[in-house]
């Protein structure tokens, strides 16, 4: 008789470590970070509220309690994607 292998993958997104430069997130095997300087919205949020990070598609990820999506690609490469604030789309959060 053979016993069915324990410890399955439950989440394979998770928050694995937050500092006062920002935090990291486990996506499947691969562990990123994200700075409070690239994505400032985070900076001001409660812990649980950014332990609560949902994966909402291979590369997608969604934090309910901040109403935040980010992809992968976006936080590997911010530069990329300037930060845009709704209350003033004309003007980068660099610049607010």
């Amino acid at each position: 008789m053979k016993s069915k292998q324990l410890g399955t993958l439950i989440s394979e997104v998770e928050v694995t470590n937050i500092s006062k430069h920002g935090f990291w997130v486990l996506v499947g095997e691969e562990e990123l970070f994200l700075p409070f300087q690239d994505f400032p919205w985070f900076e001001a949020a409660s812990v649980s509220a950014i332990l609560n990070v949902m994966l909402q598609g291979p590369q997608h990820l969604y934090w309910p309690d901040l109403d935040i999506d980010l992809t992968v690609e976006s936080i590997k490469h911010p530069e990329k994607y300037p930060l845009i604030s709704k209350l003033m789309p004309n003007m980068s959060v660099e610049h607010a």
